[in-house]
């Protein structure tokens, strides 16, 4: 059983930037994907940004030139750096890890790490 701990949450003015950061208790290396999903309140969870082990990253529309997701395999890490920060970004932001490339499932979930963005 793999953990998932994130941190780098809090709260931000409109325009500025947060680290995101989820520490695994295993290694990551094994994983087919990582990825950072948000879920804010009456809406559904969605994917933020993910990376994978053949070094692919792929990102929401939404998020795109803002957020940067990167991973390190020998720390067993993967981080969201998010810039220029807009109220809409305001959720709770998850981690999770997939194990197979054959499924779209993510098999690992972190307990979540609230960003609020102030206007």
């Amino acid at each position: 059983q793999v953990k998932l701990v994130e941190s780098g949450g809090g709260l931000v003015q409109a325009g500025g930037s947060l680290r995101l950061s989820c520490a695994a208790s295993g290694s990551i290396a094994n994983f087919n994907a990582m990825g950072w999903f948000r879920q804010a309140p009456g809406k559904q969870r969605e994917l933020v940004a993910r990376t994978t082990n053949s070094g692919r990253t792929n990102y929401a529309d939404f998020v795109k030139g803002r957020f940067t997701i990167t991973r390190d395999n020998a720390k067993n890490t993967v981080d969201l750096q998010m810039n220029s920060l807009t109220p809409e970004d305001t959720a709770v932001y998850y981690c999770a890890a997939k194990i197979s490339r054959l499924s779209t499932q993510y098999n690992y979930w972190g307990q979540g790490t609230q960003v609020t963005v102030s206007s």
